[in-house]
């Protein structure tokens, strides 16, 4: 599909906010401790401007199962490869001694799609959950899934026993823009089966999505996005500004206000999710320990 020809609406003045320093504490410590095990954590990656008060609140957010991606979404970033190289077989033990070196009280456990293994790499991501917890069994721990290629055998063996306390995927973009901004492998229907399936088959689990607006999305399409999310038993929700990474990605279409995403959370919260962050900074990992104990609370 060729690239959209487009030039980016000017920055309104409200999007504006400081990105942390990088000489604190707090980021010093985290990137020692990941770089001397050959980890990555999203915070740093993306460069997310919310990772020193997730920091701060004892959350992070770490990429495992390498560096490459074998889908190649016009949102994002992260390097395709057809074929990457296999997962480190290492890297859950690495994993699993970083956070336990941070103390972290809630850790996010993020994931690059693996079409290109047998199961989608469902055993690799549980291998990764069940050494974190061996080390440190009281981080509560969250899952940012891939949709598996719809395997739902896959996401039994990755979920049954699990120590997880969130199991998320991200549905990104509304429905009608799916195939213009997401991978042709994936859909959002996938996406919804998917978190439905989480919650048949471990209802004890809190499940989690995300959406980008900006990307051409009309008032209608958010509303059945959210209305289709709750369908599935999607507890909890992020709604926040996508921003291209680099001009050859999708442009941003608009920046919808900060009314706009307090509205969409009104809305949320009334169709029954547990939790909402919605706000043009926020991110799909956004101080995911304290959503997660917002919805518990409620209960």
């Amino acid at each position: 599909m060729p690239t959209l020809q487009r030039k980016r609406p000017p920055l309104p003045g409200w999007f504006k906010t400081r990105l942390p320093e990088a000489g604190s504490e707090t980021q010093t410590l985290i990137h020692t401790t990941t770089s001397a095990r050959s980890l990555h954590t999203v915070c740093e990656e993306a460069k997310c401007p919310n990772r020193t008060t997730c920091w701060s609140q004892g959350t992070a957010t770490f990429m495992v199962a390498g560096k490459s991606c074998t889908r190649n979404c016009r949102f994002c970033s992260v390097d395709h490869q057809h074929a990457p190289p296999p997962p480190d077989p290492g890297e859950p033990l690495q994993l699993a001694s970083a956070i336990s070196a941070l103390k972290l009280d809630y850790a996010v456990i993020t994931v690059v799609n693996r079409d290109d293994l047998f199961d989608g790499g469902a055993s690799h991501y549980r291998a990764c959950l069940e050494a974190v917890h061996r080390l440190s069994p009281a981080t509560g721990l969250e899952l940012l899934g891939s949709d598996l290629a719809g395997d739902e055998t896959a996401l039994a063996s990755l979920l049954d026993g699990a120590p997880l306390k969130v199991f998320a995927h991200n549905i990104e973009t509304v429905e009608r823009l799916t195939p213009n901004i997401r991978d042709p492998k994936a859909s959002f229907a996938v996406s919804l089966r998917i978190l439905e399936a989480a919650k048949e088959l471990r209802p004890d689990l809190l499940t989690k999505s995300s959406l980008m607006v900006g990307l051409g999305e009309t008032q209608a399409d958010v509303e059945h996005a959210l209305r289709a999310l709750r369908k599935a038993g999607v507890d909890l929700l992020t709604i926040g500004q996508y921003l291209a990474p680099t001009p050859t990605h999708y442009p941003v279409l608009s920046f919808p206000p900060p009314e706009q995403f307090e509205s969409w959370k009104t809305l949320a919260l009334e169709l029954g999710f547990r939790a909402v962050a919605s706000g043009p900074f926020i991110r799909s990992s956004y101080r995911a320990g304290e959503l997660y104990r917002t919805a518990t609370e409620e209960r």
